[in-house]
């Protein structure tokens, strides 16, 4: 994953828990999925004010 390996992906998540604390962690995944999706979505179909064709 990004070229890091289990032991840097397990500091990264304590140090994630260690600063926002563990019932901030589930908001701040959902905020993100949420957008990802979006970023996908406009990927798959732009709308028509970023058409670069025009």
């Amino acid at each position: 994953m990004f070229g890091l390996g289990w032991p840097e992906v397990a500091i990264i998540v304590v140090v994630a828990v260690v600063i926002f604390g563990p019932k901030k962690i589930p908001e701040l995944g959902s905020a993100l999925g949420k957008t990802l999706r979006g970023f996908k979505e406009e990927l798959k179909t732009p709308s028509e004010d970023t058409n670069p064709e025009e």
